[in-house]
């Protein structure tokens, strides 16, 4: 009779434990947000010729974020690339002030004249020359030694001949002859060869490609480099593309297309994968009942059945005005749980403890039935 009236009265009392328990189950609306944000920096500036993606996106470790467009450098003649100096990574001024240009092309003209009608045959149609025309020279110490050029420039009585074809030698003193015979009533006038120089290529800015090799024939035209402003980091180039170091969601993308951007400046804000958590408030008479590290239960708003298991890893001793009409104030609660793809930044949930007490009034009735030693 008596062992009858102790288990009662333990399950009696197993019974209040419980409910005395899910009495005290508190909930407390939640927002999912980040636990982290990671900040996309630019390495390098330049304008953005593409954004590649949006606010709210999710992207993998690696994908394009947007790309820059570069400022090209084109062959402004014809000729052959003497000489490479720049590579990419490379600052192109400073390649520039070490050997002069980043490249070098050595046009089709090799040679000039600077000539002057001082010694032209005395006629009136002798002194006057023309930009464009064609003339004949000849080696005044070796008649073997002739050309074809082109008149370029002129400046009073003193012009240049570009030199087309021939097989004159820097620092020839030659003739110059509006006839292919060299007929003396044609001459033109007196002048001296010269060697014309490489065209020095440059630029402004990290190379990001060198488009020739040297030795290489190009035309008019014909892309060289390719620059972004500033210099890379270490002369590593990274490359027009700038790309999410990890797995994540974008919150925002700043540039777009045509702007301007700045090396390392913010160009993108991402939320990495595996970050979310729960951001709660609780109310003033009712955070005693919390403690960080206490379980809870996390429930999707719109979906009841998505229930995931969580833990308060926070519990702010900063009160905040709730503005509610009483003038309450809440404290801010923190919640880490484990979100599956169902769950998104954003979302409202409600966060409800998880009372410790419940399993312990569970196993009573079983303890207090059992005999005595």
């Amino acid at each position: 009779m008596k062992y009858r009236l102790r288990t009662l009265l333990s399950f009696l009392c197993a019974l209040l434990l419980a409910a005395s328990a899910q009495a005290e189950t508190l909930s407390m609306n939640g927002t999912v947000t980040a636990a982290a944000t990671r900040e996309v920096y630019a390495p390098i500036g330049g304008t953005v010729a593409h954004v590649a993606v949006e606010a709210g996106q999710s992207v993998a470790a690696d994908d394009v974020l947007l790309t820059l467009q570069t400022t090209k450098v084109y062959a402004e003649e014809d000729g052959t690339v003497t000489g490479v100096f720049g590579q990419p990574g490379d600052d192109a001024e400073s390649v520039a002030e070490r050997y002069g240009a980043v490249l070098y092309i050595e046009g089709d003209v090799l040679f000039t004249v600077s000539a002057s009608t001082d010694n032209a045959y005395n006629a009136t149609e002798n002194k006057l020359v023309h930009v464009g025309e064609t003339v004949y020279l000849e080696c005044r110490s070796n008649s073997d030694r002739v050309g074809v050029g082109v008149i370029s420039a002129i400046e009073g009585t003193s012009y240049t001949v570009r030199v087309q074809e021939g097989v004159l030698m820097p620092g020839d003193s030659v003739n110059v002859y509006r006839s292919a015979d060299y007929a003396n009533s044609a001459k033109l006038g007196r002048g001296t060869v010269s060697r014309v120089n490489p065209t020095a290529v440059t630029g402004s800015g990290g190379i990001v490609r060198v488009a020739v090799t040297d030795g290489q024939q190009v035309k008019r035209g014909d892309l060289l480099l390719e620059t972004l402003t500033g210099s890379f980091d270490g002369l590593y180039m990274s490359g027009v593309d700038f790309l999410a170091e990890e797995a994540g969601v974008v919150k925002t993308i700043q540039p777009q297309q045509g702007d301007t951007v700045q090396k390392d400046s913010v160009v993108a804000v991402l939320y990495p994968q595996g970050s979310m958590r729960v951001e709660a408030f609780v109310p003033e008479d009712s955070r005693g009942q919390l403690r960080v590290g206490q379980p809870v239960t996390v429930e999707l708003a719109t979906d009841e059945t998505k229930v995931y298991p969580g833990v308060i890893s926070m519990l702010s001793y900063l009160a905040e005005d709730s503005g509610s009409q009483d003038g309450g104030v809440t404290y801010k609660v923190l919640v880490d749980f484990d979100p599956d793809e169902a769950v998104h930044y954003g979302m409202n949930v409600v966060v409800s403890t998880v009372e410790e007490a419940e399993n312990d009034a569970a196993q009573a009735p079983v303890e207090a039935g059992q005999p005595n030693a």
